[in-house]
């Protein structure tokens, strides 16, 4: 009997060891499904193809911007000039399509979104910044200049694509077209996903970031190109940022001066409960992906409920604050 109660209690050690290790590393998945499980019962309407449709369209903005910061903060970095980048972007994308048409506007924001990162990167490393306090000041101090820089373009006011003369159908279609009940901007969003994960997973520059965040002077004895790679975790930030919010633009078909208002804090959030460590070194972006359906789906639940916007504010701010608590955990334990 001993020895049959020995091997039960071996079993069910393993049960437990086997379960907690399932929760550790799926704990997003299962927070999802939870969401999913609640919501459907408290409002049943929450499953129907309306709001399955609205959930999808919602996901195109803040899901570039979290995928572009993803590599910020993998570097060791916490790029704070997404609001900026957002709010000029769009107005720049709709003020350029009458003298250069759709495609050329379109080509010129995607390259200010290179260069808004590449100029992030120039002066953090010219700074000789190499913390992340100070890529913070740095960063927050760019998004007011391109806030300001789209409040005189657009002189504070809300620019909209039904004043442009030329055909802004490119627009809309990335922002607001559907194959079925899908979103176009879903589909690109799954491509761009796999070739940034193929970046970071499968290539040099990618493996490099990570050993950027992990230890920089490490890093750089070990004869990686700290720099190099900063700029172009940024330059990678950046470009999908003005993606994002050229999503955006042809989502809602306007572009006001601070459009991009919470965007920075809604992708930390998203990147955060998706698993990338704020000390930098470690992420994924399936993991950022994750989290962007957690916190859409979240505030999609508390739309349906009638959660007051105060109140929403409240539980993201939770969120994240245990995010950063569970984060500080585990990067205390691996030391």
């Amino acid at each position: 009997m001993t020895v049959v109660k020995h091997i039960v209690s071996m079993n069910d050690g393993r049960l437990e060891r086997k379960a907690r290790y399932f929760l550790l590393n799926h704990m997003l998945v299962v927070l999802l499904l939870l969401l999913v499980i609640v919501t459907a019962v408290v409002e049943p309407n929450s499953l129907s193809i309306g709001n399955i449709t609205s959930i999808l369209r919602r996901f195109g903005a803040p899901a570039f911007i979290a995928l572009g910061l993803t590599f910020a903060i993998i570097t060791g970095f916490i790029d704070l000039s997404i609001p900026g980048i957002v709010n000029f972007s769009a107005v720049l994308a709709i003020y350029l399509i009458n003298p250069l048409g759709q495609v050329g506007a379109l080509v010129v924001v995607l390259i200010f979104g290179l260069a808004a990162g590449m100029i992030n990167g120039l002066l953090i490393i010219k700074s000789g910044g190499t913390t992340q306090a100070e890529g913070l000041f740095i960063t927050f101090g760019m998004s007011q200049v391109w806030s300001a820089a789209a409040m005189l373009l657009s002189q504070g006011k809300t620019q909209q694509l039904r004043w442009c003369d030329r055909s802004y159908s490119l627009f809309t279609f990335l922002g607001s077209y559907k194959i079925g009940f899908v979103p176009i901007a879903m589909v690109v969003f799954v491509m761009v996903l796999i070739l940034l994960n193929l970046l970071q997973k499968r290539t040099f520059a990618g493996r490099c970031m990570c050993l950027v965040g992990g230890n920089k002077t490490v890093a750089r004895l070990s004869g990686i190109h700290v720099d190099r790679t900063i700029l172009s975790a940024f330059m990678i930030c950046g470009l999908m940022t003005v993606i994002g919010a050229v999503m955006l633009v042809g989502r809602v078909t306007t572009a006001s001066p601070t459009v991009g208002s919470g965007f920075d804090t809604n992708a930390i959030l998203a990147v955060v409960v998706g698993g990338t460590s704020l000390a930098g070194g470690k992420g994924n972006v399936f993991g950022t992906m994750l989290g962007v359906f957690l916190v859409i789906l979240l505030a999609n639940s508390m739309n349906l409920l009638g959660v007051s916007t105060h109140m929403q504010n409240v539980m993201n701010g939770a969120v994240l604050l245990l995010a950063i608590w569970a984060d500080g955990r585990k990067t205390s334990q691996l030391k």
